[in-house]
């Protein structure tokens, strides 16, 4: 009887112990998906803030190249992407559409070091170009920025929208680390992105500017010069 006891007791506790990570792996895809529909509901609540004409993408997978800062979206040019379309999380840019193939899309990270937008100081309206940092950090940095140039600590880097692809406005960076060095000309700026650039998940891309805008006027035509004939 002790005997059987025992192992009835210890089956229990076996089943017990089992329902219980059932349980817990449960409990964790619950706090997921919370916190999923929590980001969710942020990316309507800017899109419809901000009026801006954008769709919902999400991340599959992270790009092979280690030497690169990029991610496949799920959705390609039969979903209305292009190349070139902003990309951003509930918080700010992420980065852009540098391919858009039938059914996924690449998208480039702002950090990626061949990635360039032109920024805003929200504090003065100072404008730049923001890099994605060459060290493999996840930060940007302004280049070719003279040393007296008034930026500071905590400074808010929005899009400028003078490229005609990103509209003006929407959050960037804010400015993390100044060095002004006596032998250059030019002050090294770092910044850190205000998105969510590592484990992002869900996007929206948004329409880019340059498919609304007029198009440029034709130039001029050159008058002729009229050659002098021979008598």
């Amino acid at each position: 009887e002790f005997l059987q006891t025992r192992d009835t007791v210890q089956r229990e506790a076996q089943t017990a112990r089992e329902k219980l990570l059932v349980q817990s792996a449960k409990s964790l895809q619950v706090d997921q998906l919370l916190l999923e529909n929590q980001r969710l509901r942020a990316l309507i609540e800017m899109r419809e803030r901000r009026g801006l004409d954008a769709r919902g993408a999400q991340v599959i997978y992270e790009a092979a190249d280690p030497f690169s800062r990029k991610l496949i979206l799920d959705r390609g040019s039969l979903q209305g992407l292009q190349a070139g379309s902003p990309v951003m999380d509930e918080n700010g840019i992420v980065g852009q559409i540098t391919r858009a193939y039938p059914m996924v899309s690449e998208l480039t990270l702002i950090t990626d070091p061949d990635h360039a937008m032109p920024v805003l100081n929200a504090r003065n309206g100072l404008r730049g170009v923001a890099y994605g940092d060459s060290d493999g950090s996840d930060q940007i940095e302004l280049r070719y920025m003279a040393t007296n140039a008034d930026f500071q600590e905590g400074d808010l880097l929005t899009t400028s929208g003078i490229d005609g692809v990103f509209p003006p406005g929407l959050p960037v960076a804010r400015v993390s680390k100044i060095e002004r060095r006596s032998e250059s000309i030019f002050a090294r700026i770092l910044c850190q992105p205000i998105a969510l650039i590592q484990g992002v998940r869900h996007v929206m891309v948004i329409s880019s500017l340059g498919a609304a805008a007029p198009e440029r006027p034709a130039a001029d035509p050159v008058p002729a010069v009229k050659k002098a004939g021979r008598r």
